[in-house]
């Protein structure tokens, strides 16, 4: 199986345990990125190539820095997105002010039971070749993405070598500008 097939059965698998095994009817999104590095000779030289894969279901996102831009690798998956709202709409569903069934502000998630019927758990993937350029990933739930652009926080970080102060940065800037949602960040490095 192809690694976008292997993290569409790992978030279903998921979604489908966290519906079975709690007892709660909350839900929560969702962003993992896996590294594969593959090698190859040419012309008698070992070639290494990295591949990123990003899936998500939600608003949570990773972000890749490339040459300073800011590459967004995954998608927001909210109530006010056409695309997602004609889904949820197909389903049975509806969105109201931006939220699925008047209630949910993702139109993916793993769990929220009580909504499966239209809010699911396939993720969107991206499958991104990496280049010298590309030298941070952040990965972060939208207690930073309410707050703040993808670009800024790529320049907030930018020069940071230690990813855990460059995390820690980067939620003490949402802290700062009172994002009303849970703050996870992660840093990574892409080069040693």
């Amino acid at each position: 199986m192809s690694i976008p097939e292997i993290l569409n059965m790992a978030f279903l698998e998921t979604d489908k345990r966290i519906a079975e095994e709690t007892k709660s009817h909350s839900g929560c999104t969702a962003v993992v990125s896996f590294l594969q590095v593959k090698h190859k000779l040419v012309n008698g030289k070992k070639v290494s190539k990295r591949i990123l894969y990003c899936a998500n279901a939600g608003d949570a996102r990773a972000v890749l820095s490339r040459n300073g831009k800011a590459v967004r690798l995954t998608y927001d998956h909210k109530g006010d997105d056409a695309k997602e709202a004609r889904r949820i709409m197909d389903s049975g569903g509806f969105v109201f002010n931006g939220r699925v069934n008047g209630v949910l502000a993702v139109t993916r998630a793993l769990g929220d039971s009580t909504m499966k019927q239209v809010v699911i758990g396939n993720p969107y993937t991206t499958e991104t070749s990496l280049t010298e350029t590309d030298d941070l990933l952040i990965i972060a739930c939208d207690g930073l993405w309410d707050v703040c652009s993808d670009q800024k926080a790529v320049d907030l970080i930018s020069g940071i070598p230690d990813p855990t102060k460059a995390s820690q940065i980067l939620v003490d800037y949402a802290m700062e500008n009172t994002s009303m949602d849970n703050i996870t960040v992660m840093v990574v490095r892409m080069h040693t």
